[in-house]
Formats: structure tokens, sequence, C-alpha cells
């Protein structure tokens, strides 16, 4: 029995060294964080210990931090970094080069398979540049922003990105990252808007779209990697499956986001609307007169209130106006 554990062991370890230098792209093996999985593991592990656990606990007692400079520096910076990174990629190949149909991966040393490899490098740093949006939001105690769609998206895209640059460096399925890019240059832009302040509001009112947006890459994702199922195509398969599959996971996730953020938040108005969590009348607003006596006489007062009220307390779907 020992022997046999011992013996599977070893062909473990075996299959594990020689799928790591073996099968690996030699070209991106000394770079930083290549040589093996388990560091970038263990900081995704790290990470999603501290959104869920460790960031909240150490924030439970203090006050939020005001962080708007540093808001808008960073949002700032992850626009322009995404944009270089976009731009690396077209660059290297999908600005007329990369077939959509079919790419197989350049292994080559050439200039333009080298770029390629190296914007795949830059864009798997960016996943962690990306953990800052959590810290973030710990600091400022908008921890319902630390949502479980959010934890998971931020916490298994490096592990996901380190097995393309590894083995993968380019070719088909460097499609995500472009979109993912193009999507993010728009996502950091408007998070900037918002850091800027409340005068900024107005150039914002596409927020919600934003979500509909990353669910259209998805789809794209989902069907450019899954047409090679029906193409014979010399790139490997398993990484055509594995990024499919993250494009089915998460527009499970953000679907169901949109949902319950935009569509479920719609529908719990209008049933409070009309089933009595508040009282609805046909005006926006009705009139409360009363009496006080001012100087000796009687004058009557009429003061505007919201239309929306329940037992006297505003359920927030309008807001009271003050007294005249």
């Amino acid at each position: 029995m020992i022997e046999t554990d011992e013996r599977m062991a070893r062909l473990v370890t075996d299959w594990y060294e020689d799928l790591l230098h073996n099968r690996s792209d030699p070209r991106t093996a000394d770079w930083p964080m290549m040589s093996s999985p388990w560091p970038t593991l263990a900081v995704c592990l790290s990470y999603a210990y501290f959104s869920r656990v460790a960031g909240p606990a150490i924030m439970a007692n203090r006050k939020p931090f005001k962080l708007r400079n540093i808001l808008v520096f960073y949002n700032l910076a992850q626009t322009l970094f995404s944009a270089w990174i976009f731009y690396e990629y077209l660059m290297s190949g999908w600005w007329g080069e990369y077939s959509f149909r079919c790419q197989p991966v350049d292994y080559s040393y050439s200039p333009v398979a080298l770029r390629m490899a190296a914007t795949c490098w830059w864009y798997y740093f960016s996943k962690f540049t990306e953990f800052f949006d959590t810290l973030f939001f710990i600091l400022r105690k908008k921890t319902e922003h630390v949502s479980t769609l959010h934890v998971i998206h931020h916490g298994i895209m490096p592990m996901s990105v380190w097995f393309g640059v590894k083995f993968a460096p380019g070719g088909h399925s460097t499609f995500f990252a472009l979109l993912n890019t193009l999507v993010h240059i728009i996502m950091y832009t408007y998070y900037m808007l918002s850091a800027l302040g409340p005068e900024y509001q107005k150039y914002i009112w596409w927020k919600k779209y934003l979500t509909s947006l990353q669910m259209v890459q998805f789809i794209l994702i989902m069907s450019h990697q899954f047409q090679l199922l029906f193409t014979t195509c010399d790139y490997p398969k398993s990484f055509m499956v594995w990024i499919g599959l993250h494009g089915v996971l998460f527009l499970f996730l953000f679907s169901d986001f949109y949902r319950s953020k935009y569509i479920g938040r719609r529908k719990e108005k209008e049933l409070a609307l009309n089933k009595g969590a508040c009282m609805p009348v046909e005006n926006d607003e009705t009139e409360k007169t009363e009496r006080r006596s001012e100087n000796g006489y009687s004058k009557v007062y009429t003061s505007k209130l919201s239309a929306c009220y329940s037992n006297g307390v505003n359920n927030g779907y309008l807001s009271r106006s003050k007294e005249d």
C-alpha cells in the first residue's frame, strides 16, 4: 500500500514537472511569477480572505476613509493602463493579422510574437492592480459592493490568465483579453467621473448599461471560443473550453446581478407603491392645513407633503419637502 502511494505521488510529481517545464512556453518561463502557479494562487486566496474576512474586520470599528483624490488618480491610471494594453493587443495581431475564425499561437521569437506574449503578461499583471478596487471599497466601508460576484470575478482572473501566459500567450483566446480591456476602459472612465463628485453625475447616466455591456462581452467571448468545436484549428482545445466556460460563468453571475439590482429593485418599488408599503395618491404632493397662533391671531398655513407615506414614515421613493 505504501509503495503504491509512493508510486502514485512520483507519477503526479513527474507529470507536474513535465507539464511545467516541457510543455509550457519557454519564452515566458523566466518572466516574473511564471515559474510556478503557487505564488499566484497564494495571492488570489489571500485576496479572497482579505476581501471577505480580514478587511471588513479591520474596518469594523474605524471611520471610513475619504479617498476622493486617490480614487480619481487610480481610476485615471487604470483607464490609461487598459487603453495601452488594448492598443498592444491590436498591434500584436488583432488589427488585421489575426483571424476571428481560427488563430493558432505563434510560439516563435519574432518581434510580433514576442510583443503579443509580453502583452499577455501585462494583462496578467493588470488583474492584480484591479485588487485595489476591493481595497478602496473596504477602506471607504462600502462593503455592500464587495459582493460574491465581485470577489469571484477578481479572485479567479489572475490564476486563469497565468495559465494563458504560461502555456499559450497569444492566439485565439486573446480575443477575451482584447474585449475585456475595452470594457475596462469604459468602466474605469465611469469610476473616475463618479469619483470627481456630484457635479459630474450628469455625465454618468449610463451606469446601468455597464452591466449590459459586460454581459454582451461574455456572449461574444462564448461565441468566439465555442466556434472551435465546429472548426479544425491548431489551437489548444483545453484553453478554448477553459475561456468559454469563463464566459458562461460570468454571464450567469452578471445576469443574476443585473436582475437583482435593476429588474428586482424596480419591481419592489412598483409593489411598494401599489400594495401598501406606502400610501399612493394621484398627485405627487398633497396639502396639509394647520392653524398656528401668531401675535394673537389665528392663521392658516399650508405645507406640502410627499405623496408616499406609510404611518408617517418616508419610504424613500419620494422625498418630503420642507414646510413653507
